[in-house]
């Protein structure tokens, strides 16, 4: 985005407006009298402090931890931004915050972490994770987001959730779903092509292959091409979806291929790539703000496309908001330890089922569209269908008790 751009000062003025930032803190009780305060405060604040000290489970039930969410960064891989820093990330962990709040009713502190030691920020999470219900680990570069992931997981009692790889695959596997249906395919016999091996890609494939995706059908291609079992010294994070491959580029890949995933930057898809792809196709070009290739390109060259990106100014937005506000949700009311592949599953099921029922009149007012049926332009729910926090966090709920990941 241009700095000269009309838009650019207007986002500039939005955030800074009569008093700056996105976010607030504010309280929900009264603080009025003498008795309010002498409750808000010492003395009474002392009788939740011994009842949480006795059983430390009381802590949702006489403070915020239950329905509050960190979302924090390091600053290393902002948007398209790259690494901007902690401070520069700001804007965007309010912006989650926003969001957390405006679709799931979740309380939210960002939290910027001057560090990119993995073991640092590790240890940093750790200590401040008793004043969370949640955490959602937010653009941090690859590959040390997956080894920060991991052990958080395992050392935390609470959901840690980086919603660059999770977020973004859940919602992508409830559209893809969808498409493949549509287009008259099954994801055991497609054929797919992952454009970008950072967060998002191999979290996506992960997931698919939970959902029936063979292995032997995959090609991942990162910034040198092909990610194939020819190349030496390949690294842990790729290593899976190393195939057994005589094709070396991106146009090699997807020559024959049923799907191309994009997730990776703007503008490394040609025309003549798509067309060269199987018989009714899918691209989702995610790359944001600019896509892997542009939907007027690929159309032009395929009148049986389905076309998905990230931008909400084309039909089939891939929009993690989609998913974060309500996967916490339902795992925050369910209490859980963590966020595991089944309420993932779950919650993919739940976006891909509603996008085949009617559409709400208030969200075809809320887009100006006078129809939105089930087909190639609509694959996937639209943010603000009032029907997911109904939906999604009520599956993801059934699956974390069914599945055992409740604190008890």
């Amino acid at each position: 985005m241009p700095k000269n751009n009309d838009f650019y000062q207007r986002a500039l003025d939005y955030h800074q407006g009569e008093r700056a930032g996105k976010i607030i803190v504010s309280s929900h009780k009264s603080v009025e009298t003498r008795e309010d305060l002498s409750l808000a405060y010492t003395p009474g604040v002392a009788a939740p402090v011994r009842e949480i000290a006795q059983d430390s489970n009381k802590a949702n039930d006489y403070t915020a931890k239950g329905n509050l969410v960190a979302v924090i960064s390091d600053g290393s891989a902002v948007l398209g931004l790259g690494n901007v820093g902690p401070l520069a990330s700001k804007p965007v962990m309010e912006g989650k915050a926003v969001l957390f709040k405006r679709f799931a009713d979740i309380d939210v502190f960002d939290i910027e972490v001057a560090t990119q030691d993995v073991d640092v920020f590790v240890q940093t999470v750790k200590n401040i994770a008793p004043t969370f219900g949640g955490i959602n680990l937010e653009d941090i570069s690859a590959p040390r987001c997956f080894e920060i992931e991991k052990r958080l997981i395992d050392e935390l009692d609470i959901p840690v959730f980086h919603d660059d790889q999770h977020g973004t695959a859940i919602i992508i596997a409830a559209a893809l779903l969808n498409a493949l249906e549509i287009q008259g395919k099954e994801i055991t016999t497609t054929k797919l092509v992952c454009l970008g091996a950072g967060s998002a890609g191999v979290a996506t494939l992960g997931l698919l292959r939970e959902l029936g995706l063979n292995k032997n059908n995959i090609l991942l291609v990162d910034k040198e091409g092909v990610v194939s079992d020819s190349i030496k010294n390949i690294d842990k994070i790729k290593a899976p979806y190393a195939a057994t491959t005589d094709k070396k580029t991106l146009a090699d890949a997807m020559h024959g291929a049923d799907v191309l995933i994009g997730v990776a930057a703007a503008n490394l898809v040609s025309k003549e790539m798509v067309r060269s792809m199987a018989n009714k196709p899918i691209v989702f070009a995610l790359s944001n703000p600019d896509p892997e290739i542009s939907p007027a390109d690929a159309h032009s060259v395929r009148d049986d496309l389905i076309m998905a990106t990230g931008r909400s100014d084309y039909p089939n937005q891939v929009n993690n908001v989609l998913g974060f506000p309500f996967i916490f949700r339902g795992a925050l009311d369910a209490k859980a330890k963590v966020i595991n592949q089944q309420m993932k599953i779950a919650a993919v099921h739940a976006l891909k089922d509603l996008a085949k029922l009617q559409v709400p009149k208030s969200v075809l007012k809320a887009y100006g569209a006078d129809k939105m049926n089930f087909g190639r332009d609509y694959i996937i729910p639209k943010p603000f269908d009032p029907r997911l926090i109904g939906v999604v966090p009520k599956a993801v709920y059934a699956a974390a008790l069914a599945s055992g990941a409740i604190n008890k």
